[in-house]
């Protein structure tokens, strides 16, 4: 993107309506943006966008691709967090790929994550359009701190191990659609990095537990952007796999739920039902979350430990700091900045370590709150 093409572009927020979306753009405001804030419903997105100095407004409809790409011009930078993104964020990345245009979400699922680059990679590459998912707390830092620890590791690294944990108050207050999208998480397929190859497993199969704060902590096996992203970065690397560790003593009773709940959704009854379910998930009515002081109360930790082939530990990277929510909202805020001025390397769909020179990477997500220690 050229220099008059990124200062003509727009930052546009789409879900803004709802929690993320929200926060999103409360945090684009802080840093002097006025973005264009998109949703279904008028009346919803001016209780938004006019508390936030009158922003402007689009009506665009999550379920229709062609909607979507009105409310959208070549080179604009599309922030979605209309989720669950494996049933509502399909149109979205569709228009920004069709557009050229750059496309940035808060996605967590990696159902939908593999989707982007398998299915619309090549669409925005032919385009000049730049596809990055799932660029808040799940899974932005994990990719940073994996890079760092491979680069420091070397040649002689074949194996990444990746870990998200809680700090403070072990239980994340979470909002309406992160309760509905991790029990859906549990239902899809997810997938790894194993032995050279992207291999597709069932969620939550296997469980690894990483020291944080002086304890064993385990975790359980999701599909994310390192599989996807990082070994295209280092060749030599043979297996990369990423953790999530928020359950505590549950992690072991949440891996056969999930085991069920795939054994459930196998058939379309299963899936109907799971959905019904899942429309009424706890975390209140739709765009509820937790407030600014229930966010202060948990922090986020993100482990990565690059491992030589016997399994000997080379290289261990530790970003600590912000709430997820918090983070998220304010490091989609930095990278729509970053893509609007033309500073996102290449097209198609990748990580950000591929995005982003990695140091500038590292600035900016301490600029959102989560450093290295």
């Amino acid at each position: 993107m050229s220099d008059d093409d990124a200062r003509g572009a727009r930052i546009v927020v789409f879900g803004a309506t709802g929690y993320t979306g929200r926060l999103v753009a409360e945090a684009l405001v802080d840093r002097g943006e006025r973005p264009v804030l998109a949703g279904r419903d008028p009346s919803r997105l001016a209780a938004v966008a006019d508390p936030l100095g009158g922003l402007p407004t689009v009506v665009a409809d999550a379920s229709r691709s062609e909607s979507v790409a009105a409310a959208l011009e070549p080179g604009d930078v599309l922030v979605s967090t209309v989720g669950p993104f494996t049933r509502l964020g399909g149109p979205a990345v569709r228009a920004a790929a069709d557009l050229g245009a750059t496309y940035l979400d808060s996605t967590g699922e990696g159902a939908f994550i593999r989707e982007v680059f398998e299915r619309h990679d090549a669409r925005a590459r032919s385009n000049g359009a730049r596809l990055l998912p799932a660029l808040g707390y799940d899974w932005a830092p994990g990719n940073l701190a994996g890079a760092l620890a491979l680069r420091e590791a070397g040649d002689a690294a074949t194996a990444l191990d990746v870990g998200y944990f809680l700090s403070g108050n072990d239980t994340l207050a979470m909002s309406a659609g992160t309760s509905a999208t991790t029990v859906t998480s549990l239902a899809d397929r997810s997938y790894t990095f194993r032995d050279g190859a992207l291999r597709t497993e069932r969620a939550a199969a296997r469980v690894l537990s990483f020291e944080v704060d002086g304890r064993q902590r385990p975790a359980l096996s999701v599909g994310a952007t390192e599989q996807l992203s990082l070994p295209r970065l280092h060749d030599g690397v043979r297996d990369v796999n990423v953790y999530l560790g928020w359950f505590g003593g549950r992690t072991r009773a949440l891996q056969a739920f999930g085991l069920g709940v795939g054994a459930l959704t196998a058939l379309p009854p299963g899936r109907s039902l799971l959905r019904a379910l899942t429309a009424r998930a706890p975390g209140g009515r739709s765009g509820a979350g937790p407030d600014e002081a229930t966010r202060a109360e948990t922090g986020s930790v993100v482990v990565a430990v690059a491992r030589a082939a016997d399994g000997v530990p080379l290289a261990e990277v530790r970003l600590e700091g912000a709430n997820p929510y918090t983070f998220t909202a304010r490091f989609l805020a930095w990278a729509a900045e970053q893509a609007r001025a033309g500073r996102i390397a290449g097209s198609g769909a990748m990580g950000p370590a591929e995005a982003f020179d990695l140091d500038v990477l590292e600035r900016g997500m301490a600029e959102a709150g989560l450093a290295r220690v």
